[in-house]
């Protein structure tokens, strides 16, 4: 079925034009180009900031023009992630979709429904002749993906409206009303290499089919760290004189890591082979319910020609393995909502330097830094640099907001049953825009999305429709 035939159809044509253009975050000049040539076209102010933002005006209907603006924001870039195997190039190529049954997929890759669908409807309110609106200040940010850097940047004075209806939540049945904050803490440390053993044996091990999936919305379902499962391999095999030629594992710093590739050399290879049965045996059973679909496998290759020192080998080995992952704290406030977290997102690990990437988010400002300073503690004692990057605050909830009561009222009224009000463990932009334009109601949410930031990403076709009913209602009351 052609994705542009679905129901609403004007949301599903944006979201095709929109998924046909790259961009991925720190480059989607493409997509927000796209975003201006579409304002224009429809004879709309529209402005973008010193940071490359868009924002388009629409005045008010009918009945409607003397209204306050309501600010719809979504933001425009969308992680890249795709299967091992699995031939795309993400900067030359749209997105390939595909509809199985009531869901749009799309081929091996991540699908851009986040934030893709939230960009998509707002093109469709502002396109469209016959809706009932107030005066539309359509925010397109850049950046979320990769560090909230569009919303952190976001121009002052050029947003009149007081309420604002973000539409990145993933569950249809959900108001989210406050989020976590995030902050990312990056390693970087030299090694020492030496020239690999004589009459080793080269090995490539791969870990992978891993599900992966968002480091917030994802972290407390017990999946599987590639990263930190390479590493309990590698340990375990210590004894069967594995050294350590080169490491990459996973890409992205909001992504749980599905695959890790490492380059090794053994000087005892029954035992290696022995020992490697026995842990992938272990870390399979442990994992068979969350994970059915792990493999880890070996093959021979040529040797690596410089491996790390034993010594620095056996400090980092230590290190990683130490270093917290998952859920750091649950909230003691609100029951099954994790309030601290940390996610060791990638390594890379070659020529005498290794690079680490990890994710810490957390509903206090408190939490946030304690679980960044545990992350850090070990790869401080090996000598590592630590550094800090991509920090922004939480979103504290207002369960008294006039605009979650109104919209609690009309979502009764359209599906007949309450709406789950909540706020989450990923990071929303609602948070820092609030900070740069003080006062603002603010509430977040969209249609069903499943596995977002991995290639399993899957958008609800019967939710978009549910989505977009609520979405026009809201329009039509404010």
């Amino acid at each position: 079925m052609e994705i542009r035939s679905l129901s609403p159809e004007s949301v599903w044509t944006h979201f095709a034009e929109l998924n046909a253009i790259p961009r991925p975050s720190k480059r989607e000049e493409k997509a927000a180009q796209m975003l201006v040539d579409f304002g224009h076209r429809l004879g709309l102010e529209t402005i973008r900031d010193a940071f490359g933002n868009v924002i388009i005006k629409k005045p008010g209907t009918a009945g409607k023009t003397k209204r306050k603006p309501v600010i719809l924001q979504a933001h425009i870039d969308m992680v890249h992630q795709k299967n091992e195997g699995t031939n795309f190039d993400f900067e030359q190529q749209g997105i390939e979709m595909w509809v199985d049954g009531d869901w749009v997929r799309a081929k091996g890759t991540t699908l851009g429904a986040d934030n893709g669908l939230g960009v998509a409807a707002i093109m469709a309110v502002l396109s469209s002749s016959d809706l009932a609106h107030p005066p539309i200040e359509a925010l397109f940010t850049l950046d979320e993906e990769a560090g909230m850097g569009g919303a952190k940047n976001l121009g002052k004075g050029l947003l009149k409206g007081k309420i604002l209806l973000n539409l990145d939540t993933e569950e249809d049945h959900v108001f989210t009303i406050g989020c976590a904050g995030g902050l990312d803490t990056l390693i970087d440390w030299s090694y020492k290499e030496e020239p690999c053993p004589a009459q080793a044996t080269g090995i490539k091990i791969t870990l992978n089919g891993l599900k992966g999936g968002h480091s917030g919305m994802d972290i407390h379902t017990g999946r599987g760290n590639a990263n930190k499962l390479m590493n309990r391999v590698l340990s375990a095999c210590i004894k069967s004189g594995l050294r350590i030629g080169s490491i990459q594992g996973g890409s992205v710093r909001n992504a749980i890591p599905r695959e890790s590739v490492a380059q090794v050399a053994v000087t005892k290879l029954s035992l290696f082979e022995k020992t490697f049965q026995t842990i992938v045996a272990e870390i399979q059973a442990e994992y068979a319910t969350v994970e059915p679909g792990l493999s880890i496998t070996w093959t021979s290759t040529a040797p690596p020609s410089s491996v790390m020192s034993a010594r620095d080998q056996k400090r980092w080995l230590a290190a990683v393995r130490s270093v917290l992952n998952g859920v750091f704290r649950m909230s003691p406030d609100v029951p099954g909502l994790v309030e601290t977290s940390s996610n060791f997102a990638s390594i890379e690990l070659k020529e005498g330097r290794f690079q680490g990437g990890t994710l810490q988010r957390s509903a206090i400002e408190s939490g946030k830094l304690e679980v960044a300073a545990a992350v850090r503690a070990p790869f401080e004692l090996i000598g590592a640099k630590i550094s800090h990057a991509n920090g922004y605050p939480g979103w504290k909830p207002n369960p008294n907001s006039p605009v979650l009561h109104q919209m609690v009222q009309r979502y009764n009224q359209l599906f007949g049953h309450e709406p789950v009000v909540e706020a989450c463990h990923a990071g929303l932009e609602c948070g820092i825009i609030g900070e740069r334009y003080a006062g603002l109601d603010m509430i977040s949410f969209g249609p069903n999305i499943r596995g977002a930031h991995s290639p399993e990403e899957c958008a609800s076709i019967s939710s978009t429709q549910k989505f977009w009913k609520l979405l026009l209602a809201t329009l039509s009351e404010l």
